[in-house]
C-alpha cells in the first residue's frame, strides 16, 4: 500500500552522505544534491514544515584507505575533506536544515541504540565464517583492501564486494587469486564471528512494499533493481567489520569490530536531525516516526539497493520508524564522453570551478538540472555548458529582465506604472503566468526537475514574446498609455520569475528580488480600482502597507494574487543577471582536460600491467628472425577494406610489398618515408591477392594506439639489422 495519500503533515529530505575522502564533484551536485536541494527550496517556498538534513560519512574502508595513501590518520582524512565538502554545499546554495558527521557522538549513540535494540530483538544471526586475514599487516581485510579476478568475468581487478567490470556483488572469499591492498601479499582465511541481519526474513514485506505498493510510484531504474534483487532472492549481509576505524560493535563479544558502513551510514540521517531538532528547539521524532511525515531520499544509482531493501529492512525491524516514500535515485554524469573518476582528477571539482568561474553557481546548477541523469546516464560537456548559459540564461531569461528593467527606468524613473484598460492579449498572458507555478509544483513533486527547470525558461520566454509582439519601444512615440500597461504586465512577469526561479537559481532569485526590491514593501490586496489610479509616472511615492502584510511573496501567491508588484512601486536599478561565456574560457576547460587525460595516460603507461612472458625459446630460434631497418616510400589504402593499407617498403636489399592492418590509425599519407622495422624473412602470405613479403613492428602506447617501433639514432640506414 502506497503511504501518505494525504497531504503530508511534514516532510524528512535526506541527501545521500558524501564520502570524506575528497572534495565534491560536479557528478555529486547533479545526482543527489542540486535535485534535493530543488525540492526542499520548494517545499519551503510552498508552506510545508521541512527537514533537509544530510552530513559526511566518516567511517568505512574508503576513509582508511584514504588515510593510508595520504600518510595521516582516518581523523585527518574526515576532518580535511568534511571542512572542504561543507563548504562546497554552502558556495553552491544547498540549503541543508542540518549537516551533520559520522564521526559525532550523537550519530555514534544512535547508531549503536538501534544495533543493540536490533540485538536485544534477535534480529541478527550470530556466526564465525573465515575471512580474508593479511599475515604481513596482522589484520583482516575488508573488502576493498582485497582484489582480485572476478569469478564470474574474469575482470581482474574487482574489489572484495563488487567488480565494477561486470557489475556483480562478491565476497571477498569469492576472488580468484585475491592479493592485499595494504602489503601487497596473498591472504590467508581466517575464522572470525560477525552478525548478519537476515534479509531473507523480510522479503515477504518487500515484495509487498515495494513490488506491490511503490511499482506506479517509484522510478522504472530504482524498481527495477529492487526487483531483481527480490527476484534473485535476498541473503543475510554482515552488519558488522574488523576494522579499527568505525563505530565500535556495543555488544558483548564485539570487542576489535566496528558497525559495518552500510548499517551506520544511513542511520547519520536519523542523527543529523536529532541534531537539528536540538538546535532549532523541536521534537525530532515526529520527522522519522509520526506516519503522517512524508521521507523521501534523494540518492545515487550506485545507493539503491541500500536505501530501498536494506535500511529499509533495519527500519522494519526496529518497529517505530517510518519508511521511504519515495526514493527518486539517479543515474550517473559523464563529463566529456568518460566516467567521473576521483582517483583519475577526471571531473569538475566546485572548489577549482568557483574560482575560474567566479559567482556563477547558478549557471552550472541550471547546467546541471537541464542535463540531469534522471533515467539514463548523461554526459557533461563544456560546450554544453556554454551554450545552456549564453542561448538560455542570458539570450532568454537574462534578456527580458534586463529589457524590462532598462525600459522602467528610461520611461518611469523606475517606479511601476499603473496600467490602464488591459487588452485581451495582456490578460491572456497574465492568466498564462498564473498557470506557472501550478505546472512546475507538478513537475517538482513528480521528481521531474529537468521538466520543471525547462518550465521555469517557458515563463521567460512568454515574457520575451509578450514584450517582441507589443513593442513598447515603438508605442511610447504614439500611445503613452498603452506602455504603462504592457510595462505593468512585464513587470508582474518578471515578479513571477523571481519567485519561481528560487529552488532552480537561488543567487539569481535573490538578486532579482534585491532589483524590483519585491519583498520590501507589497501588499496582499492591491484592487482594480488603486491600479486604474496609478497612472502617473512622474510620483515616485511607495504604497504604504501594514507590518502584517509585509514578507517573503510565496509560491501560491504567484497564482492567485491580481499583482505582485503594485503601481507606484520602486524597484532598483537594473543590473545584468548574467554574463556570456566566451569561448576561450571553455577551451582552457578543454585543455585543463586533456592534459589530466595526458597525464593519465603516461600513469597507466607507467603502471600497465604488461602482457605474460610467451614460451621460452633458444638463442638459435631468435637468430632464425631476420629484422632490418626500412622506409615507407609508398602507400595506399587496400581496395574494399577498413583496416589494410598496401605498402612498398626499401629494406635496404630490395624494395618489397607489406600489407599491413593499420589503416585506421593511419593515413597512407602521413607514413610516407617513415622509417619503420620490418621483419623481412617471414614467409609471404596472400592477402586480398596481394603478397605481403614481411611485417613492420608496431606496438601500443597507453591509449591503445598504434604506434611505429623504429630506429631512434640517427645514422641507421635501410638495411641494418637489429640483433
Amino acid at each position: 500500500m502506497v503511504q501518505n495519500q494525504k497531504k503530508p503533515s511534514r516532510y524528512t529530505i535526506t541527501a545521500a552522505l558524501p564520502y570524506t575522502n575528497g572534495p565534491i564533484h560536479i557528478g555529486h551536485l547533479a545526482g543527489v544534491y542540486v535535485p534535493a536541494d530543488i525540492y526542499a527550496r520548494y517545499l519551503r517556498l510552498t508552506g510545508n514544515d521541512v527537514a533537509f538534513v544530510c552530513g559526511s560519512d566518516e567511517h568505512g574502508v574508503a576513509i582508511s584507505m584514504k588515510a593510508k595513501k595520504e600518510g595521516i590518520s582516518p581523523q585527518g582524512v574526515i576532518d580535511k575533506y568534511h571542512t572542504i565538502i561543507k563548504q562546497s554545499f554552502s558556495d553552491f546554495g544547498i540549503t541543508f536544515d542540518n549537516y551533520s558527521r559520522t564521526s559525532a557522538k550523537i550519530h555514534h549513540e544512535t547508531a549503536s541504540e538501534i544495533f543493540k535494540k536490533l540485538y536485544e530483538q534477535g534480529d541478527f544471526i550470530e556466526e564465525t565464517t573465515a575471512q580474508l586475514y593479511d599475515e604481513e599487516a596482522q589484520q583482516f581485510l575488508a573488502d576493498r583492501f582485497v582484489v582480485g579476478s572476478c569469478p564470474k568475468c574474469g575482470h581482474e581487478e574487482a574489489y572484495g564486494d563488487q567488480c565494477e567490470n561486470c557489475g556483480s556483488s562478491l565476497n571477498a572469499t569469492d576472488l580468484i587469486n585475491p592479493k592485499s591492498t595494504i602489503s601487497g601479499a596473498v591472504p590467508t582465511t581466517k575464522e572470525t564471528k560477525h552478525w548478519f541481519l537476515p534479509l531473507n526474513k523480510y522479503e515477504d514485506f518487500l515484495k509487498e512494499w515495494i513490488l506491490v505498493g511503490h511499482k506506479k510510484d517509484w522510478k522504472p531504474n530504482v524498481y527495477g533493481q529492487c526487483k531483481s534483487w527480490i527476484d534473485d532472492g535476498l541473503k543475510p549481509r554482515a552488519v558488522t567489520r574488523d576494522l579499527d576505524w568505525g563505530i565500535p560493535v556495543p555488544v558483548k563479544g564485539g570487542e576489535g569490530k566496528v558497525l559495518y558502513v552500510w548499517f551506520d551510514a544511513p542511520i547519520g540521517y536519523i542523527s543529523s536531525t536529532k541534531e537539528w531538532a536540538a538546535r532549532e528547539g523541536k521534537d525530532w521524532q515526529p520527522y522519522w516516526k509520526d506516519k503522517n511525515t512524508k521521507l523521501v531520499h534523494f540518492i545515487g544509482k550506485d545507493n539503491i539497493v541500500f536505501h530501498c531493501i536494506i535500511f529499509p529492512a533495519i527500519l522494519k525491524a526496529h518497529g517505530d520508524y517510518i519508511l521511504p516514500d519515495n526514493v527518486p535515485a539517479n543515474e550517473f554524469l559523464n563529463l566529456e564522453g568518460n566516467k567521473l573518476s576521483t582517483s583519475k582528477n577526471w571531473a569538475v571539482w566546485l572548489h577549482e570551478y568557483l574560482e575560474e568561474f567566479p559567482n556563477m553557481q547558478d549557471a552550472l546548477r541550471y547546467a546541471l538540472t537541464a542535463n540531469a541523469p534522471e533515467t539514463k546516464d548523461n554526459d557533461f560537456t563544456w560546450k554544453d555548458f556554454q551554450a545552456r548559459n549564453n542561448n538560455e540564461l542570458v539570450a532568454i531569461l537574462g534578456n527580458f529582465i534586463n529589457r524590462v528593467m532598462v525600459l522602467t527606468h528610461k520611461y518611469y524613473n523606475g517606479i511601476v506604472p499603473g496600467p490602464a484598460e488591459f487588452s485581451r492579449i495582456d490578460r491572456d498572458t497574465l492568466a498564462e503566468v498564473r498557470k506557472f507555478p501550478n505546472i512546475i509544483s507538478s513537475s517538482i513533486e513528480r521528481y521531474r526537475f529537468r521538466e520543471a527547470g525547462q518550465e521555469l525558461m517557458n515563463l521567460a520566454r512568454l515574457g520575451n514574446k509578450y514584450l517582441a509582439e507589443e513593442e513598447p519601444w515603438k508605442a511610447i512615440k504614439e500611445d503613452e498609455e498603452r506602455v504603462r500597461t504592457i510595462m505593468f504586465v512585464a513587470l508582474q512577469i518578471s515578479a513571477a520569475l523571481a519567485v519561481l526561479s528560487e529552488p532552480f537559481l537561488p543567487f539569481t532569485s535573490k538578486k532579482l528580488k534585491n532589483i524590483l526590491r519585491l519583498n520590501e514593501e507589497r501588499s496582499d490586496e492591491i484592487t482594480p480600482n488603486e491600479i486604474a489610479a496609478a497612472t502617473q509616472k512622474d510620483t515616485p511615492t511607495v504604497r504604504s502597507i501594514s507590518p502584517e502584510a509585509s514578507g517573503e511573496t510565496s509560491w501560491t501567491e504567484v497564482s492567485t494574487k491580481e499583482t505582485l508588484l503594485p503601481p507606484k512601486h520602486q524597484i532598483g536599478a537594473a543590473e545584468l543577471l548574467f554574463r556570456k561565456i566566451e569561448d576561450s574560457e571553455i577551451q582552457a576547460q578543454l585543455d585543463k582536460l586533456e592534459a589530466t587525460k595526458k597525464a593519465n595516460a603516461s600513469t597507466g603507461a607507467t603502471n600497465k600491467k604488461p602482457m605474460p612472458q610467451k614460451d621460452t625459446i633458444t638463442f638459435d630460434d631468435f637468430t632464425k628472425l631476420d629484422m632490418r631497418v626500412g622506409t615507407i616510400i609508398e602507400a595506399e589504402k587496400m581496395a574494399k577494406t577498413k583496416k589494410l593499407l598496401v605498402l612498398k617498403i626499401d629494406t635496404g636489399l630490395d624494395t618489397r610489398t607489406v600489407v599491413s592492418g593499420i589503416a585506421e590509425s593511419f593515413t597512407p599519407e602521413e607514413i610516407i618515408g617513415k622509417k619503420v622495422t620490418v621483419l623481412i624473412n617471414l614467409a609471404p602470405r596472400a592477402l586480398r591477392g596481394v603478397d605481403s613479403e614481411g611485417m613492420i613492428l608496431m606496438t601500443q602506447n597507453a591509449e591503445g594506439k598504434l604506434v611505429f617501433v623504429n630506429p631512434g639514432a640517427d645514422g641507421v640506414g635501410n638495411g641494418s639489422t637489429i640483433s
